[in-house]
């Protein structure tokens, strides 16, 4: 095929849409110029686009981290084919399938100033186009037993898992890991969990989302509308009632508390997100988790280095993402948002771009 000049894509018009879900800030664009493909450049035919928490509050304006230019193509999951590289290009080749990195400069060690103000879909433009070019050192690629809407979730859900059990400390078999309800992230630390020989406890809402989640193989599964003082139950869960080894936190100040009484001594919370809210009368403070004797750890997402380790584990254990069985056409993006704003998915939400 012939390199495409121009591109489809849609943009975020301004950060402060009002907070109902509408997500009409959201505009679909056509026809817009490809700039020249510079010498380390990559041009990826985007074929998916997956959505995270983190995609819906950038266009409410309530995104704690670097964002550039308005306006901005969202989205930072995203996986399809190289079509061209530039002259300098060595990692990869036209037909190789591939994978945004979160953060494109973010690819070993810990996380600086520079690296954080690289994240796609937010200074970078993202991967909601049908076509966009990435430096080389910023795209990893896609595992070979993964579809392109599966691997587009390792971007910033897989990644993210797999930072929280790998990153800090070694998940090993035998390890208690809680889980908070049914997203991106949760439902890939349950897999991964899992994977290595864990017990996983999960929260949920639902009946109904108690019983899939133990169908995906969590060992025990704790209804917080049931309980809301969940974070004891996981406890007694646990050998001795000593508590949980890590701790996928996504709910934020809601659900701080509770994770810390679930938490052993010397084990890790790992704050993901805050989809309780960003603040709560009874979040935990300082002294709440000096007491515990915990780690209470925030990530953002994860290097290049992570993701790579991340993704031979999953092809040498062919594990799958949990994706939600309602997909969207790009024309349909922005129900998409809607749809992941009202939390009626479970697991990732896949955007199809390519007809």
């Amino acid at each position: 095929m012939s390199v495409p000049t121009t591109t489809d894509a849609w943009v975020v018009q301004s950060y402060d849409s009002p907070k109902d879900g509408q997500f009409k800030s959201l505009t679909l664009e056509k026809n817009i110029p490809i700039p020249e493909l510079q010498d380390t450049q990559v041009l990826v035919k985007f074929e998916a686009a997956t959505l995270n928490y983190r995609d819906l509050i950038i266009p409410m304006g309530l995104y704690p981290f670097p964002l550039s230019h308005k306006p901005t193509v969202p989205c930072s999951d995203g996986a399809g084919t190289v079509v061209a590289v530039g002259k300098g290009v060595t990692r990869f080749k036209k037909g190789d399938n591939v994978v945004t990195l979160f953060n494109q400069k973010h690819l070993y060690g810990a996380l600086d100033k520079e690296s954080c103000a690289s994240g796609v879909g937010g200074v970078v433009d993202g991967t909601l186009r049908k076509y966009g070019a990435y430096s080389e050192e910023g795209l990893v690629k896609l595992p070979k037993n993964l579809d392109f809407g599966e691997g587009a979730a390792l971007t910033c859900a897989g990644l993210t898992a797999w930072n929280a059990l790998y990153g800090l400390r070694t998940l090993k078999a035998g390890d208690y890991v809680l889980v908070q309800g049914t997203g991106g992230v949760s439902t890939f630390a349950l897999k991964f969990a899992k994977a290595a020989g864990a017990i996983v406890i999960a929260t949920t809402s639902t009946a109904e989302k108690e019983a899939a989640l133990k169908e995906l193989g969590a060992d025990h599964v704790i209804n917080y509308n049931v309980n809301p003082a969940w974070g004891a139950e996981a406890k007694s869960l646990t050998p001795g009632q000593e508590g949980v080894d890590f701790v996928i936190e996504v709910g934020g100040p809601a659900t701080l508390k509770q994770s810390l009484e679930a938490v052993r001594y010397d084990g890790i919370i790992n704050v993901i997100g805050m989809v309780g809210g960003f603040s709560h009368p009874d979040a935990p403070q300082m002294l709440d988790i000096l007491s515990k004797i915990c780690t209470v750890r925030g990530i953002y997402v994860g290097s290049r280095q992570q993701m790579e380790e991340m993704c031979r584990a999953i092809e040498a254990q062919d594990i799958h993402p949990v994706m939600d069985k309602k997909k969207f056409e790009f024309e349909a993006s922005r129900d998409a948002f809607k749809y992941q704003f009202d939390q009626k998915h479970f697991g990732n939400v896949v955007i199809e771009i390519q007809k």
